[in-house]
């Protein structure tokens, strides 16, 4: 299919508003969207361009699927359609999650709202579970894939969420393993100039509006929580490799275990709610950051403290694809064709696998076994689970509708089997 002409910068600003609240399906499902619109039906991006950027983003840690909106939106217009693009993307899911988590924490004690919840648990864990094994399928296509995955997923439970440590490992063993494996994609079309003063004020101009609010909040906010949480966060989007499926379980880990931001319960519900609304599946750190300040405001009006760590924390995980689109856009095509690196991506694919077993493991334990009884799971929740995920197998169905189906269930499962 030949490229159409690129379109205007308003035709381009268009499609991402409407691609940010239309998102659904999490980062496969947007990334689905934008093939469909960008190169199948407008053919404003060729295909080699497409997988070569899709490529790199899977490369990079923190949000794949905004990084590669990002990208896309530099192909066609340059540093504003990167940063338009990037920001629409995101936009309305942080204004919807913003007023569902406020909705959550003034009556999410309510029995309705309660048994919605419960609800959407077995929904989202065969979300879960089908993601997985659509990427398990396209993944680990030779016995040392699996071995590799299977690997991740130990060491996982065994290091207790030590992510980073495993993603490296990987890493390097695919740097030496597939080295001579790796194959080399087409060639995309000719990359734009390399200016290295002005990639160098980019990267400048990035790392300090990434880190700005930071050092602002330090100063200025008496409420250290919050700024404990905006460092967390930034630690996260540089270390977490592999995209949505990868940060959610390290944010949980860490949330519920290390710092005791809030509850197992609470991480269920935020991942529920981020999975029904339009965007990316990692604007659940906001539900976190959100939630945590909210009980822990300090001196603070909760309101205010929560709606500040919450857009801190959208801010830190979010702003660096700016910097990677922008400053290593312009080297693709040359990183692209580094076998070495095309090895660490191909064992890093497979170590993520891996770590989405782990997360699954967890998922499911928190929702099947909701008081630790390990010898009596929830029944409810373990058949609407099944069937949940054998319609998500056999037909193409609405996530957002599947959701919805799964709450009303739940409400009416409690209104004739209340809660013990």
């Amino acid at each position: 299919m030949s490229q159409n002409p690129a379109p205007s910068f308003r035709e381009a600003a268009t499609f991402w508003a409407k691609l940010g609240w239309i998102g659904f399906g999490g980062p496969t499902g947007q990334i689905a969207i934008m093939h469909e619109e960008l190169v199948a039906r407008r053919a404003w991006i060729e295909e080699a361009d497409f997988l070569q950027g899709l490529n790199y983003c899977l490369m990079l840690p923190g949000p794949e699927a905004q990084q590669f909106a990002t990208y896309l939106g530099w192909r066609l217009h340059g540093t504003r359609g990167a940063l338009v693009a990037g920001i629409l993307f995101v936009l309305p899911a942080m204004v919807i999650l913003w007023a569902l988590s406020l909705v959550y924490v003034l009556f999410g004690t309510v029995p309705t709202i309660a048994a919605a919840f419960y609800g959407l648990g077995p929904g989202v864990l065969a979300i879960i579970i089908r993601a997985l094994l659509l990427l398990a399928r396209r993944t680990l296509n030779t016995p040392v894939d699996a071995m590799l995955a299977a690997t991740a997923a130990a060491l996982m439970i065994a290091l207790h969420g030590n992510y980073p440590v495993i993603i490296l490992g990987a890493a390097l063993v695919g740097s030496l393993v597939y080295r001579d494996q790796a194959d080399l994609a087409a060639a995309p079309s000719a990359p734009r100039a390399i200016r290295p003063w002005h990639l160098v004020r980019t990267a400048a101009a990035c790392v300090a509006a990434w880190l700005a609010p930071l050092v602002v909040a330090a100063a200025v906010l008496g409420n250290r929580s919050i700024v404990a949480e905006g460092l967390f966060f930034a630690k996260t989007t540089l270390i977490t490799f592999g995209g949505a499926y990868v940060v959610l379980p390290y944010v949980a880990h860490h949330a519920v275990l290390t710092h005791h931001w809030l509850s197992n319960a609470d991480i269920v519900h935020g991942v529920a709610l981020a999975g029904t609304i339009p965007g990316p599946l990692v604007i659940v750190v906001q539900f976190v950051a959100f939630v945590s300040a909210w009980h822990q405001p300090g001196t603070m009006p909760p309101l205010l403290a929560a709606t500040l760590a919450s857009l801190l924390a959208t801010w830190v995980t979010f702003a660096p694809s700016f910097f990677y689109v922008l400053v290593g856009g312009p080297f693709l095509r040359q990183l692209v064709r580094v076998r070495v690196l095309r090895g660490a991506l191909r064992a890093i694919s497979a170590a993520v696998i891996g770590v989405m077993v782990d997360f699954a493991l967890w998922f499911g334990g928190t929702v099947l076994f909701p008081v630790r009884q390990w010898r009596h799971p929830d029944l409810f929740v373990l058949i609407l689970g099944l069937v949940v995920l054998t319609v998500l197998i056999r037909f193409r169905i609405s996530i957002p509708a599947l959701l919805g189906t799964c709450a009303v269930l739940g409400v009416l499962y409690r209104l004739l089997v209340p809660a013990v």
